[in-house]
């Protein structure tokens, strides 16, 4: 079962600006580029060398830890795409009641967070080339095929559009042509057979979204997806009925989907990266909570909190939970008088 076998890979990373291109020949600016990424982001969970209990936040995460990323005997069972698609995913709610359906192949661990709303895929493949190096491998994934594929494909899904661009506009003047001609002719207006043309639209349509799907592609190769995304002012408003399942379905997914006890503490849990959120329904506004939650680099260029693909649903949800924690402040411990001798 793959979700087992991976365990944790629980890279905790976040983002440093620029694109990076690998060959065989530039592997060591390759590496360089991950380093870089993962001294920053990374060592507070597992330490400089990829150890486990190396790391400040590696004793207070729940279980289960953060994998030993220099042990080559496990680590070295892992394709380069394996680690990929762990770090960049989709989060599934791991609740026993309500959670997603996980099959053997899904990576399913909350406290590994996902960054694939957060990076580009070429800063994720700089990290997972980075990590190989600290169990003593080489990343064998091939990044710079994979981005001259990428142009190519857009080459191409260009080159159709504009093949299908240029059938539809040819039928659809022919069309024209023949109603002005039966126009004059029969001395009336004649309106344009729109089915005369239908099959080329409905062509340059589909081709419009096989090459904005292309480009969509090429730029998730070497831009961030959430950069320049700015997140709306929510609706927020919920019937009191409602309120309390929502409020529960937040904690759920706080807990069970997003695992976002892997770096903030509660009640005197959890990690300790993020600020503690014991109190945090006095502090934050609800409005800020749910933006924050969308995208962080929006409201935050260098922050280390991923966004994590939360639905509107979602982010409502946990909006909601967060909101309602508002634990007394803690009392000063008031200081043991010294006696005189």
């Amino acid at each position: 079962m793959k979700a087992a076998r991976l365990g944790v890979i629980g890279l905790v990373v976040g983002v440093v600006g620029g694109a990076i291109v690998i060959t065989g020949g530039c592997a060591s600016e390759h590496e360089k580029r991950g380093h870089e990424l993962y001294t920053h982001y990374c060592s507070d969970c597992h330490g400089e060398s990829g150890k486990q209990n190396q790391g400040f936040n590696w004793s207070a995460m729940p279980d289960p830890k953060p994998k030993d990323l220099s042990n080559k005997s496990e680590m070295g069972t892992f394709k380069d795409e394996e680690l990929f698609s762990t770090i960049s995913r989709d989060m599934l709610d791991t609740s026993e009641e309500g959670g997603d359906p996980i099959g053997d192949d899904d990576f399913a661990v909350p406290t590994m967070p996902t960054f694939k709303y957060t990076l580009s895929e070429d800063e994720i493949w700089a990290i997972v080339g980075y990590v190989r190096t600290l169990h003593g491998m080489k990343m064998e994934y091939n990044v710079l095929a994979r981005k001259t594929s990428l142009e190519e494909g857009l080459k191409a899904t260009q080159t159709k559009f504009d093949q299908a661009k240029q059938a539809y506009e040819a039928a659809e003047k022919k069309a024209s042509d023949e109603a002005e001609r039966k126009s004059e002719q029969l001395k009336k207006d004649v309106d344009v057979d729109e089915s005369a043309y239908a099959a080329e639209q409905a062509a340059m349509v589909q081709a419009k979204k096989e090459l904005d799907s292309a480009q969509a592609a090429l730029n998730n190769f070497s831009t961030r997806p959430g950069k320049g995304l700015s997140i709306p002012r929510p609706d927020l408003t919920v019937k009191p009925a409602e309120a309390a399942k929502l409020v529960d379905r937040g904690k759920r997914l706080y807990e069970n989907k997003y695992g976002c006890n892997g770096c903030h503490n509660l009640d005197g849990e959890g990690g300790k990266i993020g600020p503690a959120l014991d109190r945090a329904g006095f502090r934050l506004n609800a409005t800020w909570i749910y933006r924050w939650l969308k995208n962080p680099q929006a409201m935050d260029a260098h922050t280390r909190m991923p966004a994590l693909g939360l639905t509107d649903m979602d982010a409502k949800a946990v909006t909601m939970y967060v909101s309602t924690l508002r634990a007394a402040k803690a009392e000063p411990i008031a200081e043991k008088p010294v006696e005189k001798p």
